[in-house]
């Protein structure tokens, strides 16, 4: 592996790419094909919010080699099935090695479930709600570099999105979480100046249609 300077990484095909995926397969799939790619599939950004919150403490790493356990245990993260969860459905999710066993972050998918549908009716969609919190050109950094990287592991967007979530009853939505789904679901596009996955990245945003 062949570290560059700024950040990134030549990888196995001799294209320079982010470093933090390690060129390791399955991480340097999910950063070519997943992470910035716009999202507008109601149970993608639930399912991403949902394995955000369980990434709390943990590497992105370890949850993403979980995400089909995390599937299977979680109904596929339809929110409407998770919503109608009791007391035997979070039994069984704690013996589940499967998956990361936190009560609280197992009970807080529940609760947001239904937090979820209570959002669509109120906004017709997740997409629709989250969306309009896309930053502007003047939110945004004229180079995203690593230092830009490294200094916003939150923003002010991050931040208003984590307090109205917050004020309707969410709960594992801090700014930091939000950001790594704004990255991750491509409300941004955070790959470094230089990565083979920017400007195809930019020109699918150019290309997104936005919901709402």
């Amino acid at each position: 592996m062949a570290e560059l300077a700024g950040g990134l990484i030549e990888g196995p095909d001799g294209a320079v790419r982010c470093f933090w995926h390690g060129n390791l397969p399955d991480y340097l799939h999910y950063h070519d094909h997943e992470w910035g790619r716009p999202v507008a599939d109601d149970r993608r950004l639930f399912e991403k919010l949902c394995l955000e919150g369980f990434q709390s403490g943990l590497s992105w790493l370890t949850i993403l080699r979980k995400r089909d356990n995390f599937r299977a245990a979680f109904d596929n993260f339809d929110h409407e099935k998770i919503a109608r969860y009791g007391e035997a459905d979070v039994e069984r999710l704690l013996a589940d090695k499967g998956i990361v066993r936190h009560e609280g972050k197992i009970r807080s998918v529940i609760n947001n479930a239904k937090r979820a549908g209570e959002l669509i009716e109120e906004a017709g969609s997740l997409a629709a709600f989250f969306w309009r919190f896309e930053p502007g050109a003047a939110e945004r950094p004229e180079r995203v570099d690593l230092e830009h990287l490294r200094a916003n592991p939150t923003t002010e967007v991050s931040k208003r999105i984590s307090k109205e979530l917050k004020k309707r009853g969410w709960s594992f939505v801090g700014p930091t979480t939000v950001y790594a789904f704004m990255q991750a679901m491509g409300l941004v596009n955070d790959h470094i100046e230089g990565c083979v996955c920017r400007p195809d990245i930019e020109r699918e945003r150019d290309a997104f249609v936005r919901p709402g």
